[in-house]
């Protein structure tokens, strides 16, 4: 059953290995987060799901990555500098901050009680910064609050480089920065983060197609990574709460222990962005109401027959311009992450009366695919040969392969249950001599004998399935 309190998972994490506060011993930061050595497995593997799935696996896709720090002229065209805002109120007796669009009643204070509220005021969560050796005029940037814009602003350079044609679409993942008024939830609203994001650029008109597949495509994803579709539901978001861009946005929220919360948004962004940073505006035909842009020097469009009909005959007509409509599918690494551990984390009941704790993880995204277990660790023979059969595994490129020369079997066991290892495997004085090893399921708890030529694709279905 997935975690329904959150405390026993953020426990886990820490001890284990997976997450930390930043700067704990400094007393930390909130909604700052290091992931350790478990931890950045599990992110890694999860990333690469998504690039493989994303990219590799289609014929539409293209990869970019982009700057983390952001042009100031890119973030006004794209409206960020204006309306990238949330609304901020702060208590006058307990001095806690909170937004007043999340609040049940925004009159009182949501942690202490008090009527007593300064006025609801618009605050920017873009990261300032001061880019270049010298302060003053034209020194100022922003770390990026979202990977998108530099896929816009490269749409053209991508265009020209990969001949692509609509619809096609260009896939980013990185660091981007908000300064969240409250962050909360552990690492479920951080000011931080990755995301994963995709711009799919198609035909105005074939939009809403296009937006209902994408739904679909990632509703199948994020089953491949272990988050059923019956644990998230699909919001439809109300016209009245759309962001300023979207023409319709599905949301997808997990059922995560404190409610049913995003973890990710499907966005029908129509020609907004690449009409915010083209040229020649007024030559367009543009359905968004856009900024009228005097900086940019890049049409951010593509030629299309004027006939379709004939230039399927091969009967040359004449082109016309069309800036694409963009369909966003856009999730957040670390809630990503949250979603995968919450919902693998299992307590069960043993028939001895003792309870196992376990993350049922997908075997290619646990962050040790397998252990490698020395019966004893004072004898040098088992570890030496602990030690050949780690070498072997981890030649085979499925991950990180762990040697567990702790000694205690059982104790092992139940340490790399907690924290999902899909497979361990233990050498022992027999293995000398027969050359077999105990392979034991995480899941299952079962347990084989096998010989060590067979190990490798064993090992090898176990992970890849």
């Amino acid at each position: 059953m997935p975690a329904t309190e959150m405390q026993p998972l953020v426990s886990l994490c820490q001890r284990r290995g997976f997450i930390f506060q930043s700067a704990e011993i400094y007393g930390g930061m909130k909604g700052l987060y290091d992931f350790g050595p478990l931890g950045v497995e599990l992110k890694n593997n999860l990333k690469a799901a998504w690039w493989r799935a994303m990219v590799h696996g289609r014929d539409d896709m293209e990869g970019l990555d982009g700057a983390i720090i952001g042009h100031p002229l890119m973030f006004k065209y794209s409206g960020h500098v204006d309306t990238f805002n949330d609304p901020l109120t702060e208590c006058l007796d307990c001095k806690a901050r909170m937004r007043t669009d999340k609040m049940a009643d925004p009159t009182v204070c949501e942690n202490c009680g008090s009527k007593n509220l300064l006025p609801p005021r618009a605050f920017n969560m873009m990261f300032k910064l001061q880019y270049g050796p010298m302060e003053g005029s034209g020194s100022e940037a922003y770390l990026r609050p979202e990977t998108a814009q530099h896929i816009f602003t490269n749409f053209k350079n991508v265009l020209d480089a990969t001949s692509r044609k609509l619809p096609f679409g260009i896939a980013q993942m990185g660091k981007a920065y908000r300064n969240e008024i409250i962050a909360r939830n552990f690492i479920f609203r951080v000011r931080e983060f990755e995301q994963m994001e995709i711009e799919f650029f198609v035909l105005p008109g074939e939009d809403e197609a296009w937006h209902d597949k994408w739904l679909e495509t990632r509703l199948q994803w994020w089953e491949s990574i272990g988050v059923p579709r019956s644990r998230i539901q699909v919001k439809d978001v109300a016209k009245d709460d759309l962001a300023h861009y979207s023409k319709r946005t599905f949301d997808l929220e997990y059922a995560f222990p404190h409610g049913y919360d995003e973890i990710e948004g499907i966005a029908n962004r129509t020609d907004y962005d690449l009409g915010n940073h083209t040229k020649h505006q007024e030559e367009l035909n543009l359905t968004a109401k856009v900024h009228k842009n005097t900086h940019s020097n890049a049409r951010l469009a593509v030629q299309i027959d004027e006939d379709p009909e004939a230039a399927a005959k091969g009967i040359n007509g004449p082109k016309k311009w069309v800036v694409p409509f963009v369909i966003e599918p856009s999730a957040g690494v670390e809630r990503a992450c949250l979603a995968v551990l919450c919902e693998a984390y299992t307590e069960e009941t043993l028939p001895n009366g003792e309870t196992r704790t376990l993350l049922k993880l997908k075997p290619h995204l646990a962050p040790i695919k397998a252990a490698v277990l020395p019966l004893a660790k004072n004898k040098p023979e088992l570890v030496a040969k602990a030690q050949e059969v780690k070498n072997m595994l981890q030649r085979l490129g499925l991950g990180r392969v762990l040697l567990d020369a702790s000694g205690n079997v059982g104790k092992a066991y139940r340490k790399h249950d907690e924290v999902g290892t899909p497979l361990c495997i233990t050498v022992d004085f027999d293995t000398l001599s027969d050359g077999q090893v105990t392979v034991r399921d995480r899941d299952s708890m079962a347990q084989i004998r096998l010989p060590l030529a067979d190990l490798a694709a064993h090992v090898r279905g176990a992970i890849e399935g």
